[in-house]
């Protein structure tokens, strides 16, 4: 239970999932300490090096089989992870890209050589990763990318540009979204698995200057014929691309929900804090019958979001998480977020526009969430096409 007395799901009571949130939780106090954080934002970046403190302590591939260096442990595992980086505050780690999104496709739908190639050296932090979806002039639309790969030989050449990149900067392997058929539209995208180091014609771009979430780097990749061997198609078949795309997605948005509500709840704890330790005209800000009841409002609709997530989860852990389902957890939470953080940022008066304050940095932190993982626009025609 939270500060809030929020319902948490049901397994994070379990004594084994007790237990590993502990040892996460305590990796975190050891590892990310405040100072260390506060560098990431100067820098923009979390170093290399964090990536494989993480990997050696059991982060990273926490639900990856155990044939394959990873953990042998399941969604849950990987929800502690993001639960226990939000409690403690440590902003940029992209462990939910690295562990929920980017390795499922690997072991859902990569051949056993590709999984036995790339899948110990994410689990170690030797590879860090990134996909490569957003183009210039595209944004939500997947079936209209350019970026091509088109083959050469044995292999394939990649050709194009992306951008909205997280990790980019520091991502060694990554896996980039091409059209290996350009007269196809979903038909004709194929996942292309590529190692960056060595990798000719391949360049990052510059680090992105965002207004928000200042310690994870989002870059500009450029492709100039960059060659890729043919056994380097995600799952050994040109053409799946999309449908490999559209079968990760109902998690991908679930993980985006689940970051909106434990931010949700950060935001309401610590600006419960603010307002009752904060006095104006004789008294604290909470004893304003106001402040009391937008509080008390954000609670009551905070916590039925939390059940709702809850209820996402329990159903993703079943196999039975549908698209819709997933479009409306994450529409709907990442715009109670907004609301929720813009709210509290007003009770903290002049200090909410100051970055010194956690506030602040929530604020600009959370846009982010109702536009990535595909606009909540694209979601509402997405739960509109099922009704």
């Amino acid at each position: 239970m939270s500060v809030l007395n929020v319902p948490q799901p049901a397994f994070m009571e379990e004594e084994e999932i007790a237990i590993f949130a502990d040892a996460v939780g305590k990796f975190y106090q050891q590892h990310a300490p405040q100072k260390r954080v506060d560098k990431w934002r100067e820098d923009g970046q979390v170093e290399r090096e964090f990536w494989r403190e993480a990997g050696a302590a059991g982060l990273l591939g926490v639900s990856v089989p155990a044939e394959y260096g990873g953990h042998g442990g399941d969604f849950r595992h990987d929800l502690v992870v993001i639960d226990q980086q939000s409690k403690h505050g440590v902003d940029g780690f992209a462990a939910s890209l690295h562990n929920t999104v980017i390795l499922p496709y690997l072991v859902r739908h990569g051949t056993e050589e590709q999984k036995q190639k790339y899948l110990p050296r994410l689990v170690s932090g030797d590879l860090v990763s990134a996909i490569a979806m957003t183009e210039p002039g595209v944004g939500s639309d997947l079936q209209s990318i350019t970026t091509s790969a088109m083959k050469d030989g044995n292999g394939y050449r990649i050709s194009g540009a992306k951008t909205y990149i997280s990790s980019g900067q520091i991502a060694d392997f990554i896996i980039v979204v091409a059209k290996t058929d350009p007269n196809e539209r979903a038909k004709g995208i194929s996942l292309m698995l590529l190692e960056t180091e060595g990798a000719e014609g391949f360049q990052r771009g510059k680090k992105l200057d965002k207004i928000g979430l200042d310690a994870a780097d989002t870059s500009e990749l450029f492709f100039d014929d960059v060659f890729v061997p043919a056994e380097n198609v995600l799952g050994g078949v040109e053409g799946r691309g999309f449908y490999q795309l559209m079968g990760e997605l109902p998690q991908e948005r679930l993980i985006i929900a689940v970051g909106a509500i434990n931010g949700i709840e950060k935001a309401l704890e610590t600006t419960m804090e603010y307002v009752k330790s904060r006095k104006a005209f004789g008294q604290t800000i909470w004893d304003f019958q106001n402040t009391q009841f937008v509080m008390a409002d954000l609670k009551a609709r905070s916590t039925a979001a939390r059940i709702f997530v809850n209820d996402c989860i329990a159903r993703h852990l079943k196999g039975e998480l549908d698209v819709a389902t997933a479009c409306m957890a994450k529409y709907w939470v990442t715009e109670l977020q907004g609301e929720v953080v813009d709210k509290c940022l007003q009770f903290h008066g002049g200090a909410g526009f100051i970055n010194d304050y956690p506030i602040a940095r929530m604020y600009r932190d959370s846009r982010i969430t109702r536009i990535f993982g595909g606009s909540n626009e694209v979601m509402k025609m997405v739960i509109a096409r099922g009704m």
